[in-house]
């Protein structure tokens, strides 16, 4: 349930309506636009009386939530989110560019790389120390080391850093190291870690579950924010169908979708999604020209030999000339990089 408060409602109003509510034990979120405010709330709505709601002074109206995430939910807070991330940040006007290889592999490496992404134009600087690998044979990231070498390019680069955490611990150390933690799409409805993550005090981006419908995806949103971490960005990075053709399925319909229902900011990954670096500077492009508020691109010195996903990452000449392609576009949409 919301209560949309007249325009121009007084501190006064505003402050009695929120105190009746809690005094009932429910929870109340305020979100103020320039002239209107809306009170969210949160909790067993069976506990209060509308009818005496709707009675209170500079109350226009009263409108109940239907949807089972609340705070995630754009009727709760009609104006779009802005993220701060590191010395930047993600929503309205801006097109963020996350960059960078799948796994960090070497201290080297990612400075070589952090080098030459953010010479092309990348806000962010993205890599993984933790790898939920699909087998237990494959590389799984150098965990906290990797988190040093992010830490140490940021500190050349002046990149906000980014990587993503598969258990507490893993957060614990993050924390220390990086600007924002990602939770991949594996993860997406671990409910302890998304509390963790909550808890955490970082933004936090998280990616769309292989087989997840987008009203799971925003209640798995849901978990995190009501942890009192409102600084969620989502990212959608395929899903699991029927076809082949691809590692996975990018759902570019999820971007006007969520633009609809949430108020938080959506940026897309066409590196996983798609599997074939080919495929990448096409499908950037439709996600710009769809209105998504950034790109997740993997990039590496050399994909050939890369330790995670090479195939589809591109080379610092293709993601050059990839930045170049979307500026167009990122204009088109009102948006600067």
């Amino acid at each position: 349930m919301i209560i949309v408060m007249k325009p121009n409602a007084t501190e006064e109003s505003i402050r009695i309506v929120t105190s009746y509510i809690e005094s009932n034990g429910l929870q109340t979120h305020l979100s103020k636009g320039e002239e209107t405010t809306i009170i969210g709330i949160v909790g067993n709505k069976a506990k209060l009386a509308t009818e005496n709601l709707a009675s209170f002074k500079d109350v226009e109206k009263i409108v109940p939530v239907t949807e089972s995430y609340k705070l995630a939910n754009r009727k709760f807070h009609p104006e779009p989110s802005v993220i701060p991330v590191g010395n930047t940040q993600i929503g309205p006007g801006t097109l963020t560019v996350m960059a960078g290889p799948c796994a960090v592999e070497t201290e080297e490496q990612l400075l070589t790389i952090a080098r030459n992404v953010k010479a092309a134009g990348a806000n962010i600087l993205r890599g993984g120390a933790y790898k939920p690998r699909t087998s237990p044979y494959s590389f799984q990231g150098l965990e906290e080391e990797g988190l040093r070498y992010m830490q140490t390019a940021k500190a050349e680069t002046g990149l906000a850093t980014i990587c993503e955490v598969v258990s507490l611990d893993a957060i614990n150390a993050a924390v220390k190291y990086v600007d924002m933690i990602q939770i991949g799409a594996r993860n997406m409805q671990n409910f302890y870690l998304l509390k963790e993550a909550g808890r955490s005090g970082l933004p936090v981006l998280l990616k769309r579950g292989l087989c997840a419908t987008i009203d799971e995806w925003l209640n798995a949103a849901e978990y995190i924010i009501a942890e009192g971490n409102p600084n969620v960005v989502l990212c959608e990075r395929g899903i699991r169908t029927y076809e082949t053709s691809t590692r996975n399925t990018l759902d570019l319909s999820a971007v006007p979708v969520m633009k609809e229902r949430t108020h938080l900011p959506i940026i897309v990954d066409p590196s996983h999604s798609t599997g074939a670096y080919k495929y990448v500077p096409s499908m950037a492009r439709a996600a710009v020209a769809a209105d998504a508020d950034g790109l997740m691109i993997e990039v590496h010195n050399d994909p050939a030999h890369a330790l995670s996903d090479g195939p589809q990452s591109l080379t610092f000449k293709k993601f050059d000339r990839l930045m170049e392609e979307i500026r167009p576009f990122a204009a088109l949409m009102n948006r600067t990089i």
